[in-house]
């Protein structure tokens, strides 16, 4: 063992070790060791050794990550293909990117905490709808790819035709093409691709089309005409669009489209070999409630100021199960921040001579090619140009030698793509790869047709901040109005808001992890290979699973990666019937919206009244299905916060009758170092990198999905053809061949950091950190479900439903009195309606816990004076709570006093979070929709 001060579980495990005993006391377990043998089923206990490496120090994990790192080469890249060189400002580099009171923050679902980082989505949403030319956009997707598919879903829902055709340009990146493919199959939907600019192979009846603006070949086509014989055909017109371009060019939809999607990366967001990145989605009027993902909209609160929200789709998977518009229940939220800070910074003008600079960068390239010789493929573009009829890799390698690479598309064909980071030295040296003469500014002709005319971020919050000194404030002001984990204990069950350290957050800004380009040479990429592979070593030996994809870029992803390889095993051996997928009606909501989009029917299985499976029902089920049984999907320990008993017995069931089993990782915080998913009978699971391996939230995203399986089912896993190593011939679920590899170097230190014995210390102070909690609060506080010994997993279920019917107060109540109290809101009514999940994490310290337990004790004491009559119903500190400095200076008329409403503990004297607005109205939000930055007018009264 390392001496304790080096040791990092002592810096990731909250409570010291006589804080351990004394919880452990008050538990009624002898030891860690007794606690989780109590409260694990001794069937899937796991008793064999580890392959994991032994823990080494902070200091030493970043030496180790600084070599990994240097095995990475960095070279100027003119590939494109969606992934551009660009200039992170530093300003928001250090201050949103490197900044835990942004990335710490949780998904909005509380808004009144939340304004901050709602502010600057609805930033970064307005300057999609203003360059797309688009009515409404939301809060970001997950990259470009998977975008393009949603647009395809979002017309297939919303077309007048019953067609089951959708077009797609030849001109399609090539990522895009094969997700497209993979997604469209299972869902019977027939993928033509065509020329955009030869109307006649629009030759039938279709839902929808999309087309590359500007194209992977960089050229530019006017889609007005196409466009209107889409909708001719009643199909839905989409383009999937370079917002840089657009800047300069005239927007898709002042050309009739009516979906447009994208990547906002090159808006100041690094390469990172493939992600994160924040996609865009954009619609026309009224195709608003068919959108995927978030949506930020502009509400009031209870004085009737402007304040922001999560509208229409918050949680829509949990509310409409199967019946979801999507599977995503996430966003890059981090990402998208950064975007819309990039354009606020920036502001129009500025944007509009970066690309004016880039477009003639580009054609001053293309004037001494000409000059030289060289055939070109098209006479208008943007920033990107092909070399046609040439020796490829003749020309390929001599940049190779200047440190200069070239998207080579065929033998006798080069892309070539200028970004932001390209300089006038590099177009010499590539100019010279060629035998050419330097480009100069002189040579430089404007090549773009289809110019834009339309103005766009007219509103003053892009048009305010572009000194530093301006930015630094702003972005200073907004992480104020929020409450993140630097601030303290965020307990929200089912989500894992542990400690993001420091250390293992460092080399994601690194240049050789954040500048290469996920289809940069293999030979370049022998850092991040390296990394993965050790990445996927450790994940498979943690969950006993020999196949590991690091492909899906947040857990829906996984999800629908495993059960696509599912799908793909059964029709391997002929069974085609097998298309029902039986799913616990505990599940999280995105269960059931993947296995539909998988191509399976849901059939629910009921769960009893200890929050277990139904076994009896499950058999039944089984039975009725018989053959058509394909999988089953169950969450461990269970969305109710149990370790179900019964789990073993469960896989065997459903392997018996020929299905295979998806056990969900979301919760993979409460087994690791004691129970194997594949061990115990799982065929393939999904993880969360976002919880269990310490990537944060970053507000609502980024997060990872690795999906990983057993062997006979690893060659179902996502495939790439584009990958620097061989991966599966399957089809990929993400536009990048590894994801979004930039923050797998968290996951990694935490894993190297931690070791075996340090994961299964943190595992079980999770779990004894919420049965601490769930003890304590247990006799103000119905549990609503408990395992044997009457213990609970790493997440307890309190049932405010009592309170509500005796005192009228809910778990919304609670939720917002907390903030006076200093804290975030456990999660609300789920799985369970009226209740409250907490989860508290191994990493929060007892005095945290304590706090929390405090707080939540005096809210019951409040609502006791509720109950007693004291207070009225309608007017008390939880029904009115949050209360705003605003609403401490106006005038007092409630039963309670100033000093009960916002200093209800005398901690919160010293140390106050004040909530920037009071409770917002959710209906005046969604019958007035507005998802684009308010006028600032309508701000005066706050």
């Amino acid at each position: 063992m390392l001496e304790k001060h080096h040791n990092f579980q002592y810096r990731h495990v909250g409570p010291t070790l006589d804080q351990q005993k004394e919880m452990l006391d008050f538990v009624g377990a002898s030891s860690l060791t007794d606690l989780m043998a109590k409260a694990l089923p001794e069937a899937i206990q796991y008793q064999g050794g580890s392959t994991l490496p032994e823990p080494i120090s902070e200091d030493e994990a970043l030496a180790r990550l600084h070599e990994i790192a240097a095995k990475n080469r960095i070279t100027q890249s003119f590939i494109g293909q969606g992934y551009f060189g660009t200039r992170t400002p530093g300003v928001i580099k250090r201050n949103v990117l490197e900044n835990p009171s942004w990335y710490t923050a949780y998904t909005p679902y509380q808004p009144e905490i939340s304004q901050g980082r709602l502010e600057a989505l609805i930033n970064f949403q307005t300057v999609v709808t203003d360059l797309t030319g688009m009515k409404t956009a939301n809060a970001s997707m997950l990259d470009e790819s998977t975008a393009v598919v949603e647009a395809m879903m979002v017309a297939k829902r919303s077309a007048d035709s019953q067609s089951n055709t959708f077009f797609a340009d030849n001109d399609l990146y090539p990522q895009t093409k094969q997700l497209l493919e993979h997604r469209a199959e299972p869902l019977g939907i027939t993928v033509r691709y065509f020329d955009p600019a030869n109307l006649s192979e629009l030759d039938e009846e279709c839902f929808g089309a999309v087309v590359q603006y500007p194209g992977g070949s960089g050229r530019i086509v006017d889609m007005t005409n196409l466009f209107a014989k889409v909708h001719e055909f009643g199909g839905l017109a989409i383009a999937t669009a370079d917002l840089m371009a657009l800047t300069l060019l005239k927007p898709p939809g002042e050309m009739g489209a009516d979906v447009v999607c994208g990547t906002t990366q090159r808006f100041g967001v690094p390469m990172g070999f493939g992600g994160p990145h924040a996609g865009y989605l954009a619609v026309r009027e009224k195709l608003e409630r068919t959108m995927p993902g978030r949506l930020v909209g502009v509400s009031v609160d209870a004085e009737g100021a402007p304040a922001y929200r999560l509208t229409l789709q918050t949680r829509e998977q949990h509310i409409r199960r199967e019946k979801a518009t999507s599977n995503i229940c996430t966003a890059q939220v981090l990402l998208a921040v950064m975007a819309g800070m990039y354009a606020v910074y920036h502001g129009p003008q500025n944007l509009k001579a970066i690309a004016s600079e880039i477009h003639a960068k580009t054609t001053a390239l293309a004037t001494v090619l000409k000059e030289s010789g060289f055939t070109l493929q098209h006479e208008n573009y943007f920033d990107t140009i092909r070399v046609i009829n040439t020796d490829a890799q003749k020309y390929f390698s001599e940049a190779r030698k200047h440190n200069l690479t070239m998207f080579k598309v065929d033998s006798s064909t080069l892309g070539i793509s200028v970004d932001e980071s390209t300089t006038w030295q590099h177009l010499a040296d590539l100019a010279a790869s060629f035998g050419a003469r330097a480009p100069k500014p002189s040579d430089a002709k404007l090549k773009l047709v289809n110019l834009r005319t339309s103005g766009y971020l007219e509103h003053p919050v892009f048009n305010s901040y572009h000194s530093e000194t301006a930015m630094l404030r702003y972005l200073k002001k907004l992480a104020d109005f929020d409450y993140a984990l630097d601030r303290g204990m965020i307990p929200l069950g089912s989500c894992t808001m542990k400690l993001n350290s420091v250390t293992e957050m460092e080399a994601v800004t690194w240049p050789e992890f954040a500048n290469l380009h996920p289809f940069a040479p293999a030979e370049d990429t022998q850092g991040y290979l390296e990394l993965i592979n050790e990445l996927t070593s450790w994940l498979s030996d943690i969950t006993g699973y020999e196949a590991v994809s690091l492909q899906p870029n947040a857990g829906s992803q996984g999800e629908l990666a495993g059960l696509l390889a599912i799908r793909g095993y059964h029709r391997s051996r002929g069974d085609f019937g097998r298309n029902v997928c039986l799913i616990p009606s505990s599940a999280h909501g995105t269960n059931a919206a993947s296995a539909v989009l998988a191509g399976m029917e849901v059939v629910v299985v009921a769960c009893d009244d200890n929050g277990n499976v139904d076994v009896d029902d499950l058999k039944t089920k089984i039975a009725e299905t018989a053959d058509k049984l394909s999988a089953l999907m169950i969450t461990y320990p269970s969305t109710h916060g149990v370790y179900e008993e019964a789990v073993v017995e469960i896989c065997d069931l459903v392997h018996a009758a020929g299905g295979q089993v998806y056990i969900d990782g979301a919760n993979t915080n409460a087994v690791v170092g004691f129970a194997k998913f594949g061990e115990f009978g799982g065929d393939v699971s999904h993880l969360n990198l976002h919880k269990t391996f310490c990537i944060p939230h970053g507000g609502g995203g980024p997060g990872v999905g690795p999906v990983v399986a057993r062997t006979h089912l690893a060659k179902f896993l996502p495939g790439h053809s584009m990958a620097q190593q061989e991966l599966t011939g399957y089809g990929p679920v993400s536009a990048a061949p590894f994801g979004s590899p930039s923050i797998l170097p968290i996951s990694w230190a935490y894993i190297q950091m931690m070791g075996s014995e340090g994961l299964r210390v943190a595992t079980s102070v999770a779990v004894l950190s919420a049965n601490y909690v769930a003890k304590k609060l247990s006799d103000a506080f119905p549990l609503l479900y408990t395992g044997k010994h009457g213990l609970v997993a790493h997440e307890a279920i309190i049932d405010i439903r009592p309170l509500q019917r005796d005192a009228g107060i809910g778990n919304d109540d609670i939720a917002k009195r907390l903030v006076d109290y200093g804290f975030h809101a456990p999660t609300m009514s789920f799985p369970v309606a009226g209740t409250l999940m907490i989860e508290p994490t191994e990493s929060e310290p007892k005095e945290e816990l304590d706090r929390f337990i405090d707080a939540m004790l005096a809210i019951r004491a409040e609502a006791a004076k509720v109950e007693s009559g004291e207070w009225p119903r309608e007017d008390n500190p939880l029904v009115n709570a949050p209360h705003t400095a605003n609403h401490l200076v106006s005038e007092w008329n409630h039963p309670y006093s100033r000093e009960e409403a916002v200093f209800p503990t005398d901690s919160q004297r010293k140390s106050k979070y004040w909530p920037p607005v009071r409770r917002i109205d959710g209906a005046f939000g969604d019958r007035n929709l507005t998802c684009t930055c308010p006028p600032i007018e309508s701000f005066a009264k706050g």
